[in-house]
């Protein structure tokens, strides 16, 4: 799948958002080793401790359903659902994605549109990150 395609994926996820507190609506699409991608939205909680970011949304799904290889994650969005600048993962996404993902390899794409965004890998996202290898 291109970067292309992975973005769009992500930009239409970013339409299912349930963000009335913040108005920022994100959406990831995260693409499996094996072809398949999942899709994640943000969705807030009047209490905002239980929001969760579209990145997390899109892993977990993946995870639920047995899924334990990543390839990339593209991740946009913008306040009232516009992306006008790039939306990069949280620390606490960034750790999730440590979890499953190769720093190395995995890379995350930062969109405004299919035209216009940053490849990274998580690496260089995440320098001298903690995970399973550290253990």
């Amino acid at each position: 799948m291109s970067n292309e395609e992975l973005i769009e994926t992500a930009l239409k996820a970013r339409e299912f958002s349930y963000s009335p507190y913040s108005k920022f609506k994100v959406g990831a699409a995260l693409l499996a080793k094996n072809g398949k991608v999942y899709t994640g939205c943000n969705i807030e909680s009047a209490s905002y401790t239980p929001t969760n970011c579209a990145e997390r949304t899109a892993f977990f799904k993946a995870v639920s359903e047995g899924e334990r290889e990543f390839e990339a994650i593209a991740i946009a969005g913008g306040y009232d659902g516009a992306p006008t600048e790039y939306s990069y993962p949280c620390g606490v996404c960034r750790q999730v994605m440590m979890e499953f993902c190769n720093p190395k390899s995995f890379r995350i794409i930062t969109a405004i549109s299919k035209e216009k965004y940053i490849e990274m890998t998580l690496e260089e996202m995440l320098p001298c990150g903690f995970g399973p290898s550290n253990l």
